[in-house]
C-alpha cells in the first residue's frame, strides 16, 4: 500500500462522537476500526512507535466516550517509554505516570492508543514517517506521527506539542486540522520540552468541527463550531517581508481571501508585517538560547545527537545573554502591536507553510512561516482544504486572540466552509 488514495482517510471524531453517543456504534467497535486500519497502514506510514490493545471498557466515560487518542512520544503516558525520537533515549523504561495533559484527555474520555512518532526532542531530524496525502513527501514535524495518524484515519484525534511549527506545519503537509494553544494555557508537567518561553500544546482532528468538539469535551464548553457564525473580521498576512511563501501558496490565500470577502468576510491587510518578520528572527534566538539551557544533558553528549539538534543547542550555548534579552525584548513588543491590533478584528489569516509539503523524507521542511505566532504565544488554527493544482495539501493558518480559542475554532469553522472541501474517502 503505497498510494495517497489508499492511505489518506481522515476519521471525523464529530461523526464519531454522534454515533456513539446515538447507539450507532460504540467505542469497542472504534477501537476495532482503529486497530484494523493501523494494521492495514503502519508499514507503508510508520506513524507509531508503539501502540496498545483495545482496553477494557466498563463503560464509555466523559463526553469523548472512550474514542483512541495518539500521543506524541515526548508526552508522558503511563505504560509506556518516552523515547523522544532519541537514541540518547532508546533504553528508557516505561513510566509511572501520564502527563498532566494526557489525563485531562483521560478525564474528557480519549483513552491513549499509543505513542507516535517525533523528530528527535522535537526539533529537526525526521522519523520514518510517510505523508499520508503524499507518501513521498515529508509529513512535516516535529509532530509527524501525530498528524500522519490521522490524515490516515488510524485515529480520531491524535496529541502533538509546537516550539517553532511541529503542529502546524504537519497538518498544512498532510491536510488535516490542528489547534496550537495559547502558550501556558494548559499545563506542561510530563512533557519533555525544547524552549520554556515558546513550547506549546497542540492536538490534531480531521476537520475543524473535529477540532471544536474535542476542544468542548476537553474544557467542558459548548461546541464553538455548532454555534452560528457571523462573517468574520479578518486580517490577511502575506509574510512578504520573509520572501518564503512559493507562488503556489500565494494564489491559494489571495483566491481564499476574495472568496472570503464575497461571502461577506471584512478583510484588511495585516499591518505589521515587517515586526512579524523581526519576530521571526527573533524566535531563532529565544528557542537555541532557551534549548542549550534547557537540554543541558543531551548538550553535554552532542556528538550522539543529529546534526541538527547538536548545532541548535552548541549555537544557543554560545549565544550571549544580552542577545537573548535583547529577542525576548522584540518579542514583547511585537506582541503588544499584534494585541492591539485586533481590536480592529477577530483573526489573522495567513500561509501556514511555504507552500506543499517538501519532496522526500530527510528533512522536515521549513518552519518560517510559523515561528512568529509562536514566540507570541496566540493560539493558532490550521484549516484544511486547499490543494495545488496536482492535488497535494495546502493548509492556511488562522490566527486567534490569546486564551480566545472558541472564538478562534469558530471562527476557523467559518473559514474552512469556503476552501475546496476536505476529500475524505
Amino acid at each position: 500500500m503505497t498510494s495517497a488514495e489508499s492511505l489518506y482517510s481522515p476519521w471525523s471524531l464529530r461523526d464519531l462522537v454522534d454515533d456513539i453517543t446515538a447507539g450507532r456504534t460504540d467505542a469497542a467497535a472504534a477501537w476495532e476500526r482503529s486497530a484494523d486500519r493501523i494494521a492495514a497502514t503502519e508499514n507503508t506510514l510508520a506513524a507509531w512507535v508503539a501502540h496498545g490493545p483495545c482496553p477494557e471498557f466498563a463503560a464509555p466515560s466523559g463526553p469523548l466516550c472512550g474514542i483512541p487518542l495518539g500521543v506524541k512520544d515526548i508526552i508522558d503516558v503511563a505504560g509506556y517509554p518516552t523515547r523522544c525520537g532519541s537514541a540518547l533515549r532508546a533504553d528508557s523504561a516505561p513510566v509511572e505516570y501520564d502527563a498532566e495533559i494526557v489525563a485531562l484527555w483521560r478525564a474528557a474520555g480519549a483513552l491513549p492508543a499509543g505513542k507516535t512518532v517525533t523528530t528527535e526532542f522535537a526539533y529537526f531530524a525526521p522519523g520514518p514517517t510517510r505523508n499520508p496525502a503524499a507518501p513521498d513527501h515529508t509529513p512535516g514535524g516535529s509532530s509527524s506521527g501525530s498528524a500522519a495518524a490521522v490524515a490516515a484515519g488510524q485515529v480520531p484525534l491524535a496529541l502533538g506539542s509546537q516550539t517553532a511549527a511541529s503542529v502546524t506545519r504537519p497538518a498544512a503537509y498532510c491536510g488535516v486540522a490542528a489547534l496550537v494553544l495559547t502558550r501556558g494555557l494548559l499545563p506542561t508537567t510530563g512533557v519533555t520540552g525544547l524552549a520554556h518561553s515558546l513550547d506549546s500544546h497542540g492536538y490534531y482532528a480531521a476537520e475543524v468541527r473535529d477540532l471544536a468538539c474535542a476542544w468542548a469535551a476537553l474544557r467542558g464548553v459548548p461546541d464553538p463550531a455548532a454555534e452560528p457564525a457571523r462573517p468574520p473580521r479578518v486580517a490577511f498576512w502575506t509574510a512578504a517581508p520573509l520572501d518564503a511563501v512559493q507562488p503556489v501558496m500565494a494564489d491559494a490565500v489571495t483566491a481564499l481571501r476574495e472568496r472570503l470577502r464575497a461571502d461577506g468576510a471584512t478583510v484588511t491587510d495585516f499591518a505589521a508585517e515587517q515586526a512579524v518578520a523581526e519576530t521571526t528572527a527573533a524566535h531563532r534566538v529565544v528557542m537555541a538560547y532557551e534549548a542549550a539551557r534547557t537540554r543541558t544533558t543531551e548538550l553535554a553528549r552532542a556528538d550522539a545527537l543529529s546534526a541538527p539538534l547538536a548545532e541548535l543547542l552548541r549555537t544557543g550555548a554560545a549565544t550571549d545573554p544580552r542577545d537573548y534579552a535583547e529577542a525576548r525584548g522584540i518579542v514583547e513588543r511585537t506582541r503588544q502591536t499584534v494585541l492591539d491590533l485586533f481590536t480592529g478584528y477577530d483573526a489573522i489569516v495567513g500561509p501556514a507553510a511555504p507552500g506543499p509539503a517538501p519532496t522526500g523524507l530527510a528533512a522536515t521542511g521549513d518552519p518560517v512561516l510559523s515561528r512568529a505566532w509562536q514566540a507570541l504565544g496566540l493560539p493558532v488554527v490550521t484549516v484544511p482544504g486547499l490543494r495545488t493544482p496536482d492535488g497535494l495539501p495546502l493548509g492556511v493558518q488562522v490566527i486567534g486572540r490569546p486564551r480566545e480559542e472558541a472564538a478562534l475554532l469558530r471562527t476557523a469553522a467559518w473559514v474552512q466552509a469556503r476552501t475546496v472541501p476536505l476529500r475524505t474517502s
